[in-house]
């Protein structure tokens, strides 16, 4: 290369003659290739970068810090989910479920309470009246409050089928009584009427929206304890990918330790442990709720209203005074129908018909027994068995007095105030009343343990993440600076 005479500069060489001067090559792409888009720079860019050890610990850092915060966000994501549930069996599913419960109660009593004042005639009692009255308030007030609570379309057919029919249920039993105190005849098919509308209509809608209502409390029990899977692995994954990244840099530098991503390690380790370590004490917890509190509130309801139903027929069987008789083809047909109701009941409470005391196995009272899980929960469990055997002797007298033809002393023997079948049975739903209270309150404080347990586990796996991530982007920064 030569200078030039007068500045001194450097020329550039000429081209010899006959050849063409070089061309300079163009920074644009030629004509009709085809451009990259942008997602294509930038993965062309990150795949340039990633060439270089920096470039490398910068996408480390990125992938470190989006699989902490991502295990924090699904860990808050499927704990709140569950709170919610747990929640929801105590605040909700589980009140409606006895609400219903209550209904089915109130209306068998009412029922049954009818049928004592009329066989008491002219001398039904105060207290009695205000029992079937207070029955029929009841199963009134839950029916609203059960309509106002938003539920199913099914919780809400039958509750309106409820509304509908009640209305015609309580005026025919005030036929009944108008027509008994004047001595009338027809008082008896009157109250044989409201029975049928009873047992064929108000109960088996009471009875369907009792078991809608159990069947959401088993829906919010099993999403309550369900196993947060994505979380638990979110977690192992961010572990794993932390351990590593540290592990990688111990053998790239020899370091055996880095701050930062140890703390974002210990952090995440403490959420993975607090999720599984909470979630087992919630959902062994509400377990517990569920095994001796809900299912044995179940167990004593479907038993107080098995007791009910019985006594309802052993009084309609004085009232119809053999009337009404099963047509069914089979070994009761043409027997007294509202006898062989209560021996049927008899069968479900106890499993029998002997008035040994026993409850055979798989009976109401005998599963009760089984799932009360201290003292105090099968001490009145053995009293309405007690009761029981006492009700099936008192019954089988009654009966043969009837059969005898000595009707009044029958009736003496069932709704009179001393040793009367009406006695045991008070002592039966008394009993299981109190067993009811006592399985109630062992619910609420095993469901109140066990929602418990999720206190505070989303607002910190929140913040423990953020502090994780930034511990990862920390650590990876320290390492980037060794570069510079």
């Amino acid at each position: 290369m030569s200078q030039s005479p007068t500045t001194g500069r450097a020329v550039p060489p000429t081209a010899p003659p006959g050849t063409a001067p070089p061309t300079a090559t163009p920074s644009a792409a030629a004509p009709g290739a085809p451009r990259q888009t942008a997602w294509q720079e930038g993965v062309e860019r990150l795949r340039a970068a990633a060439v270089t050890e920096p470039g490398r610990l910068r996408v480390i850092g990125a992938v470190l810090a989006a699989l902490v915060l991502g295990f924090g966000a699904v860990t808050a994501w499927q704990v709140s989910d569950r709170a919610a549930a747990a929640d929801a069996v105590v605040e909700r599913s589980q009140p409606l479920s006895a609400d219903a419960a209550d209904i089915y109660r109130s209306l068998a009593d009412a029922d049954t309470t009818a049928a004592s004042g009329f066989l008491a005639g002219g001398d039904e009692s105060s207290k009695a009246r205000r029992r079937y009255v207070e029955d029929i308030a009841t199963a009134s007030r839950r029916l609203a409050e059960a309509a106002g609570t938003g539920g199913s379309p099914a919780a809400q057919r039958q509750i309106a089928r409820l509304n509908e029919r009640l209305p015609v249920y309580t005026g025919i039993v005030e036929a009944a009584r108008a027509n008994n105190r004047q001595g009338l005849p027809l008082g008896g098919a009157y109250l044989r009427y409201a029975n049928e509308l009873m047992t064929t209509e108000l109960l088996p809608a009471a009875r369907a929206l009792y078991e809608t209502e159990s069947a959401r409390l088993d829906r919010d029990y099993a999403d309550a304890e369900a196993w947060p899977w994505a979380a638990l692995g979110a977690g192992v994954l961010a572990l794993g990918g932390l351990g590593w990244a540290q592990r990688r840099l111990y053998r790239r530098t020899n370091r055996v330790l880095n701050r930062g991503l140890l703390a974002a390690t210990a952090s995440t380790t403490v959420v993975l442990l607090w999720l599984a370590v909470g979630h087992g004490v919630a959902g062994a917890r509400l377990d517990d709720s569920d095994e001796h509190g809900a299912r044995s509130l179940r167990v004593l309801n479907e038993a107080r209203i098995a007791a009910l139903q019985a006594r309802g027929d052993e009084n309609l069987t004085l009232v119809a005074r053999g009337a009404v008789v099963v047509t069914k083809k089979g070994p009761d047909q043409g027997k007294d129908a509202y006898e062989v109701g209560y021996r049927d009941q008899m069968r479900a409470l106890v499993g029998s018909e002997s008035g040994d005391g026993l409850a055979e196995r798989g009976s109401l009272l005998a599963r009760a027994r089984e799932l009360a899980d201290d003292r105090a929960g099968r001490e009145p469990v053995a009293r309405a068995l007690d009761a029981v055997r006492q009700w099936q002797e008192r019954h089988r007298s009654a009966r043969a007095t009837d059969d005898n033809g000595e009707y009044d002393s029958a009736v003496a023997q069932v709704i009179g105030a001393g040793a009367s079948t009406r006695e045991s049975f008070d002592r039966i739903d008394a009993a299981l009343a109190e067993a009811l209270a006592h399985e109630d309150g062992e619910f609420r404080a095993a469901a109140d343990d066990g929602r418990g347990a999720f206190s505070g586990l989303v607002v910190g796996a929140a913040v423990l993440a953020v502090l994780g991530a930034a511990g990862a982007v920390l650590g990876i920064g320290r390492r980037l600076s060794e570069y510079r």
